[in-house]
């Protein structure tokens, strides 16, 4: 049997490709940035970085930035973007991080987006443990008694978030959450925490979990969510999922365009 082994410059090729592509990564994220900036981030010597600052700018993917030493992304960048025919919809880019969530969760995955006054999903994945649940794909569901609601709740601006709260907050159970304020002190916490959670708000007996999904910016498009039922997603156990249900709807957001 036949191995293929990688040589030396196969690996260094693949490391300089990795190395450039970070570099990029840091100088978006930063919308300029200097030499020393960029070394810092990377972990390595400013001559090595400023060499390849000199051939990405060589190539069109980084532009000097007004004062001399910084650097900004290049024209070229924008025509490889063009290129992409991958539609940028969150339910394609995060259909396979939902499938391998639901997997590794055992339960059901869903990505909603805000329609109006509600939280409407737009992909859902079940695991191999998940009971027979509600397809809820295009159905709108309340925004305070669903985990998804709850996030694209907890970031809009204050004004919208007023709109919503304002009005009469129908009960789905007795666990539902229809005081304002109450919900409010939820939607800060969710914001510290980076997720937010349901105990039986929308049908009794499902809890969920969700997590904020972003865009460019970092402006929060969707909500990526899991639920099942309470005795397999007690309250005890939501932080260690939400764990995996934040990085999961990291994966999303930075196929989406957010820079981390």
């Amino acid at each position: 049997m036949s191995t293929t082994h990688r040589g030396p410059a196969e690996s260094n090729g693949a490391h300089s490709v990795d190395r450039a592509i970070t570099v990029l990564e840091i100088i978006a994220g930063l919308g300029d940035a200097s030499v020393s900036e960029v070394a810092t981030s990377v972990g390595m010597h400013r001559s090595t970085i400023s060499r390849l600052l000199a051939v990405l700018e060589k190539r069109g993917m980084v532009q000097v930035a007004g004062a001399r030493g910084r650097y900004r992304l290049g024209p070229n960048i924008l025509r490889l973007a063009s290129a992409v025919s991958t539609p940028l919809d969150v339910s394609v880019q995060g259909a396979d991080i939902c499938e391998q969530l639901a997997m590794d969760l055992g339960e059901t995955i869903n990505i909603a987006i805000t329609l109006g006054d509600s939280a409407v999903n737009v992909y859902q994945a079940s695991g191999p443990g998940a009971i027979t649940v509600n397809n809820w794909v295009g159905r709108p569901t309340p925004l305070h008694a669903t985990s998804s609601g709850k996030v694209l709740l907890a970031w809009l601006d204050e004004r919208a978030l007023d709109a919503v709260l304002d009005r009469r907050l129908e009960p789905f159970t007795a666990q539902t959450i229809t005081d304002a304020n109450a919900l409010r002190r939820q939607l800060a916490a969710a914001r510290v925490d980076g997720y937010a959670v349901t105990v039986g708000e929308l049908e009794d007996g499902l809890n969920a979990i969700a997590a904020p999904v972003r865009g460019p910016g970092g402006e929060v498009i969707a909500a990526l969510s899991a639920s099942a039922p309470s005795y397999r997603l007690p309250p005890e156990l939501m932080p260690q999922n939400a764990a995996e249900v934040m990085r999961a709807a990291d994966r999303i957001g930075r196929r989406m365009g957010y820079l981390v």
